[in-house]
C-alpha cells in the first residue's frame, strides 16, 4: 500500500470524480478496467447502470477489459433489452477463473462468461486461456483478460478516430 503514501496519488484521488459527479454528456468513451472491482459493486450499482445505459444509449464506445464487463451487466438497450444480447463479447473466462482458483459464489458473485451468455452474449474467447482476444461489435468494446488490454486499447482508439 506503498503507492497510497505517494503524494501525486493522494492528490488524484483526493480530486476525481464519484460516479455521481460525472456527466456522460461530457465523454466520448467508458472504459471498464478489470480486477474483481467491477463485479463486487459496479454490476448492480444504479448509478453505474445509469451511466452504462447512457452512454449505450447514445451511441458512445462502452468498453472493458478482463472483469471490468461484470460492470456492464445491468445495462440496457432503449429497448429494454441487455446491451450484450446478440453481441459479440468477451471477458475473463471461466476457464481462467477457475485457474485462477476465484470461482463464484465463493469470492465472486457470478462467473463472467457463463453472465454473458445468460445475458444472450455470443461470447468469444481465446483458443487458449490467458491468450488475447479483443471483440469489437457496434459501439461495444470487450477483452477477454489483462493479455488483451493493449488490443482493447487500440479498438478504443480506432474507433474514436
Amino acid at each position: 500500500m506503498k503507492f497510497l503514501n505517494d503524494t501525486e496519488v493522494k492528490s488524484k484521488m483526493d480530486t476525481c470524480k464519484s460516479l455521481t459527479q460525472v456527466d456522460s454528456s461530457e465523454y466520448d468513451a467508458v472504459f471498464y478496467v478489470g480486477g474483481h472491482g467491477p463485479m463486487l459493486d459496479l454490476a448492480t450499482d444504479a448509478i453505474n447502470i445509469k451511466l452504462v445505459n447512457e452512454f449505450y444509449r447514445d451511441g458512445k464506445i462502452v468498453a472493458a477489459v478482463c472483469h471490468g464487463p461484470g460492470a456492464l451487466v445491468g445495462g440496457v438497450t432503449p429497448a429494454g433489452r441487455p446491451i450484450f444480447e446478440g453481441k459479440k463479447a468477451t471477458g475473463f473466462s471461466n476457464t481462467e477463473e477457475e485457474q485462477a482458483q476465484k470461482t463464484a459464489p465463493k469470492y465472486i458473485p457470478f462467473m463472467l462468461e457463463t453472465k454473458i451468455r445468460e445475458l444472450g452474449g455470443n461470447y468469444e474467447k481465446a483458443s487458449e486461456p490467458w491468450g488475447a482476444c479483443v471483440q469489437t461489435d457496434g459501439n461495444l468494446i470487450t477483452g477477454q483478460n489483462p493479455s488483451s488490454a493493449k488490443g482493447v486499447g487500440e479498438a478504443i482508439l480506432q474507433a474514436l478516430t
